[in-house]
């Protein structure tokens, strides 16, 4: 399958959810290979989406560089995975992602209203080498390889509107759009205080999340278990830091943005070992030929 980019520039405009900040965020076509790749307007300092670029993953994923921050990407992360878009140029005039209204589907609507161009390289999965896992007692990640990308995750909450949810799910487009993409992101009344003391949730409204009171959701659900769809839509954008997509079966229990990339974490140095260790091998072989009076042509590695 070929690398996709959008067709046109688009952008969009709206209150960070966190900051309460207004911003506006452009999408342009980019070339094939680069990545989605975020610009802050207001500095020109351009940060990878990539898990190295990640630099705080407390009730959001934050991306920065040099003392740059752009917080609140998994969202719009998540649209272009699910719509299968691997290089994107992202200018953004302010310090946080829009919320608009708490999910991914605005983000889905306004890329494919940009089209959809193929690109002439190749796009390239990642397989995991073994069984991975990270976190503990009730809340932990368990990957482990497949021929296909599959989520499974258990929620646990004693709300009463959450309580348990189970859902496993294998990502197709069409799925992603109609299924996942519209689960907002939520949060508890009583929470609020605290949260915004610390300078979260300040953009917060019943217009871009779910709000919790002590006996159920005071703006209602677009899914009976859209908490779960969340947590699972927030996987997929946290996911997409590898910048490939990745053909693994994804275990879950109360995860979470800051499980989610120690999980990405683990991949990275789980796939760079196995890379190491076929270079080693190869090297070592090569060294057998030559002792042996073998000469590789030039050009080309035996792996």
């Amino acid at each position: 399958m070929r690398q996709h980019t959008i067709r046109k520039a688009v952008s969009v405009q709206g209150v960070g959810l966190h900051s309460g900040k207004v911003s506006r965020v452009s999408f342009a076509p980019a070339s094939p290979d680069s990545g989605v790749v975020f610009r802050v307007k207001a500095t020109g300092e351009r940060i990878p989406a990539t898990v190295e670029s990640v630099v705080n993953s407390h009730y959001a994923t934050t991306l920065g560089m040099n003392g740059t921050r752009i917080q609140t990407v998994e969202h719009l992360m998540a649209a272009a995975a699910g719509l299968g878009l691997d290089n994107l140029d992202i200018e953004v005039d302010g310090p946080e992602i829009p919320a608009l209204d708490g999910s991914a589907k605005p983000f889905v609507t306004l890329l494919a209203s940009a089209g959809r161009v193929q690109q002439s390289e190749q796009r390239k999965a990642l397989t995991i080498p073994c069984p991975l896992r990270v976190g503990s007692g009730g809340r932990w990640i368990q990957i482990t390889p497949s021929d296909t990308f599959r989520i499974s995750y258990t929620l646990d909450n004693e709300h009463p509107a959450i309580g348990t949810q189970m859902l496993s799910w294998t990502p197709t487009e069409r799925s992603f759009v109609e299924e996942f993409a519209p689960a907002r992101t939520y949060g508890f009344l009583k929470d609020l205080g605290l949260m915004r003391k610390n300078g979260l949730a300040r953009g917060g409204s019943l217009d871009n999340a779910i709000v919790l009171g002590n006996r159920g959701a005071l703006n209602g659900l677009r899914y009976r278990d859209e908490f779960v769809r969340h947590k699972m839509l927030d996987l997929v954008g946290d996911l997409a830091l590898l910048g490939r997509p990745i053909r693994a079966h994804v275990i879950v229990r109360n995860g979470g943005h800051a499980l989610n990339i120690e999980l990405v974490l683990a991949v990275q140095r789980a796939v760079g070992l196995e890379r190491r260790a076929a270079l080693e091998v190869a090297a070592a072989a090569e060294d057998a030929r030559r002792r042996e009076g073998f000469v590789t042509a030039p050009d080309l590695v035996t792996i």
